[in-house]
């Protein structure tokens, strides 16, 4: 089991009240000494500790960078990220049998995805290494944002895309902002296997979310999401329903929800359960959740149209496991069809989103109609990408153009 208690003495090897330390052997590292994304010990993924855990009452501001005080620095590469809508969405709420239904738009951010967030503090800590050059294996919305916070940081970027297989959007993103891209006639997991190897011959910073400083900014989301939940509820969420790729969301909210027991502003029956949802087709982690075992198999082939989760091996599944375990959540499989018609239904509550980020309110309707969501809990979807992030997917799930004469009569008969 994984080692993710907080408690503890400050380690000697502590930089300005943060360390690193591992979730499989306890052992404690420096945060900034020498680039390192695994243990040195035991090759267990690492997780950022501090000696202080703040409560809401320290933080002030607005973004990703209020929070900066359950951060590693106070001030990271920014672009105003963070401060995203939590949206009522009352077409779905009135057709799924809960008390109520939120979501958490990731898509407000600057590049139109959550990846910002562990972008702003990860790019500060590359900064803080002395790299001349990031990388990262991407479906899309990581290699923009690296790109674009790169760019701002005047850093090299590197990314590595599956051939064929990322859409668009994201693709004239990170061209965009300056990154090289590579295209690697393979699936996420073989790109993130070679940059995995690049970064630990020296030739890149890794910033994947196997790198521990990514999922500090990403657990903003859930602060952001508790803040919000309770100024209109009075009381957190019951459950917040989250799509699944890498399960770096689902680690770093489980985290959020830690500090804040750590900090005494939360107890532990009152996390929220967390609840992942994959696509049928890339599924990995609901496989491990629904047989009770505490590895990932890896999936070798991988299909979905929620190409953001096109994803068979979740590298963060040892942190995210135990955090669905100990919330009391679960995890749920969605067929394509099941996703493209919840982004259809977000749309016409007006809240445009790719289709990976559909994945959560499928799910939500999953469970809700197999009966494991209560209908008096309180339910947060988050969906993590805007529309224009995929917009074939986009154009294929809505209405066609219908072609007319240039006059009004034509104009008339056609409405």
């Amino acid at each position: 089991m994984a080692a993710l208690d907080l408690g503890g003495e400050t380690p000697s090897v502590a930089d300005r009240g943060v360390w690193l330390a591992c979730i499989e052997c306890g052992e404690t590292h420096a945060p900034f000494d020498d680039v390192i994304y695994r243990c040195p010990d035991c090759d267990g993924l690492l997780e950022a500790r501090y000696d202080e855990y703040p409560t809401f009452e320290d933080f002030e501001g607005r973004g990703v960078w209020r929070y900066a005080d359950s951060l590693p620095f106070p001030e990271g590469v920014s672009i105003e990220e963070g401060d995203t809508p939590l949206y009522s969405v009352p077409g779905i709420e009135a057709a799924v049998d809960v008390e109520s239904v939120r979501v958490k738009h990731e898509g407000a951010n600057p590049t139109g995805a959550f990846k910002d967030r562990g972008m702003t503090v990860g790019v500060r800590v590359a900064q803080e290494l002395g790299v001349g050059r990031l990388a990262c294996a991407s479906t899309g919305n990581t290699s923009a944002a690296l790109a674009c916070y790169g760019a701002r940081a005047d850093l090299d970027v590197l990314v590595l895309l599956p051939a064929g297989k990322v859409a668009a959007g994201k693709v004239a993103q990170a061209s965009l902002h300056g990154a090289k891209i590579l295209e690697v006639d393979g699936n996420f997991d073989a790109c993130l296997d070679i940059v995995a190897e690049l970064a630990t011959r020296g030739d890149a910073y890794l910033l994947n979310s196997i790198n521990p400083f990514r999922l500090e900014g990403q657990k903003t989301i859930g602060l952001e999401i508790l803040e919000a939940h309770r100024e209109e509820h009075g009381e957190w969420p019951d459950r917040v329903v989250l799509p699944v790729g890498n399960a770096g969301n689902t680690a770093a909210l489980y985290k959020c929800f830690r500090e804040l027991v750590a900090a005494g502003e939360m107890r532990e029956d009152e996390m929220p359960a967390l609840t992942g949802v994959q696509a049928a087709g890339a599924a990995p982690m609901v496989e491990a959740v629904r047989e009770g075992r505490d590895e990932v198999r890896r999936w070798d082939e991988v299909e979905t149209i929620a190409t953001a989760i096109r994803i068979g091996m979740p590298v963060n599944a040892p942190k995210a496991l135990p955090g669905i375990r100990a919330t009391g959540g679960t995890a749920v499989a969605v067929e394509d069809e099941e996703i493209t018609q919840a982004q259809r239904d977000l749309a016409r509550d007006g809240v445009g989103v790719e289709p990976a980020s559909a994945a959560s309110v499928a799910g939500l309707r999953k469970l809700v109609d197999d009966g494991e969501i209560e209908s008096d809990e309180r339910v947060v979807c988050l969906t993590t990408g805007h529309l224009l992030k995929d917009p074939d997917a986009a154009a294929a799930a809505g209405s066609e153009p219908i072609p007319v004469p240039n006059d009004v009569d034509g104009v008339l008969d056609a409405i």
